[in-house]
C-alpha cells in the first residue's frame, strides 16, 4: 500500500489537528510572489513528466480531493497545477447538488463512476465529503436520500465516516494514491472575494447570495471539518491542510505535495518490447523508402 511522503501541511493522524488553529496565512518566510509563480512553473513541468509516466506505467492511479469554503480558490488551484499537463490523462469532476439518480444510490456511489483508472490522475473539486460537510451542517438535505432508519445523528456521522475511511483504505490497497486537499481560508479573505466578485464584472458569475447566507454558519462548518479530520486523515490517504488566504502561495503547495506524492511513486516508462534480429533494419528500410517516395511525388 503506498503511503504518500510526509509534509509540513499533513493533518496529523492522531487527532491533534487544531481546526481553528490551522494557518490561514503563508509562514512569514515565505518566498516572495515571483518567486513562487516560477516555482509553480517548474512543479507543473515535473508534474506533466510525471503523469506520462504514471500513464505508460499504467499501474497505479492518483486521486486528488480538493475540498474548502467558498471563494478559498478550489477552481483555479485546479486550473494553476494542471494547466500544462497532458489532458488525455487527467479527469476533472466537479461535485454539486446530487441528481435524483444519485439519491436513489448510497452517498460514495456517484464519486466511485468518476474514480481515476490506472495510470490516471482523477480530481474531484468537492467530493463525498459534502456528505459530512454540508449535509451535517444542514441535516434537512438527508430527507431526500430516503434512509433507512431510526438512526441518531451522531451515529450516522459515525457511519459515513467509518465508511469514507474503509472506501479510502481499499482505493489505496488496489494502487490509488489518495491525496486529500483543504484550502483553509479566513473568513476576512473570504468576505473581500467576495466582494470582488460583486467589485469586478469578469465575476459576477461567480457570486451566488447562498455563498453569503452560508457564512452564518461558519463555525458549524468548522466544527463539521474538525470531524472530518479526526476521522479520516490516515497515513494511505492524508489530509494537508493549505493556507489558501495568499493564492501563489495555496498553488505551490499543493503542486508541490502532488509531485513530492508523483516522485515517492516513482514511475517509469514501460520497457519496449524486443525487437527480433535484424528487424529493426529492415523497419528503417521500409520508412527511408516511403520517404523516398514522397519527396519524389512532391
Amino acid at each position: 500500500m503506498f503511503i504518500p511522503p510526509a509534509s509540513p501541511w499533513t493533518v496529523p493522524f492522531d487527532g491533534g489537528f487544531d481546526v481553528r488553529a490551522a494557518p490561514t496565512a503563508p509562514p512569514a518566510d515565505a518566498p516572495p510572489a515571483k518567486r513562487l509563480r516560477k516555482e509553480l512553473r517548474a512543479l507543473v513541468r515535473e508534474f506533466d513528466d510525471l503523469q506520462r509516466k504514471l500513464y505508460g506505467e499504467d499501474r497505479h492511479a492518483l486521486l486528488l480531493v480538493f475540498q474548502a469554503l467558498d471563494a478559498a480558490g478550489k477552481d483555479s488551484t485546479i486550473r494553476a497545477v494542471l494547466r500544462g499537463v497532458n489532458p488525455a490523462g487527467v479527469h476533472v469532476t466537479p461535485f454539486g447538488r446530487p441528481s435524483s439518480l444519485e439519491l436513489q444510490h448510497d452517498f460514495l456511489w456517484r464519486t466511485a463512476r468518476h474514480l481515476p483508472e490506472r495510470g490516471h490522475v482523477g480530481v474531484f473539486n468537492r467530493s463525498y465529503y459534502e456528505e459530512v460537510l454540508v449535509v451535517r451542517v444542514h441535516p434537512q438535505l438527508l430527507e431526500p436520500q430516503r434512509l433507512p432508519g431510526p438512526e441518531s445523528p451522531q451515529a450516522l456521522w459515525e457511519g459515513r465516516l467509518e465508511s469514507i475511511r474503509d472506501h479510502e483504505r481499499h482505493l489505496a490497497r488496489s494502487g490509488t494514491a489518495v491525496l486529500k486537499f483543504w484550502l483553509n481560508v479566513s473568513k476576512d479573505e473570504q468576505t473581500r472575494r467576495l466582494l470582488s466578485r460583486l467589485d469586478e464584472p469578469e465575476k459576477h458569475w461567480k457570486f451566488e447570495m447562498a455563498d453569503v447566507r452560508e457564512r452564518e454558519h461558519h463555525e458549524a462548518y468548522l466544527d463539521a471539518y474538525q470531524a472530518v479530520f479526526d476521522a479520516t486523515s490516515r497515513p494511505w490517504a492524508p489530509w494537508y491542510a493549505i493556507p489558501a488566504d495568499d493564492k501563489p502561495f495555496m498553488r505551490r503547495a499543493v503542486a508541490g505535495v502532488v509531485v513530492d506524492a508523483l516522485r515517492a511513486l516513482d514511475p517509469s516508462h514501460p520497457l519496449a518490447p524486443p525487437i527480433a534480429p535484424g528487424e529493426e533494419e529492415r523497419i528503417r528500410a521500409l520508412l527511408a523508402a516511403e520517404l523516398r517516395e514522397a519527396d519524389a511525388g512532391a
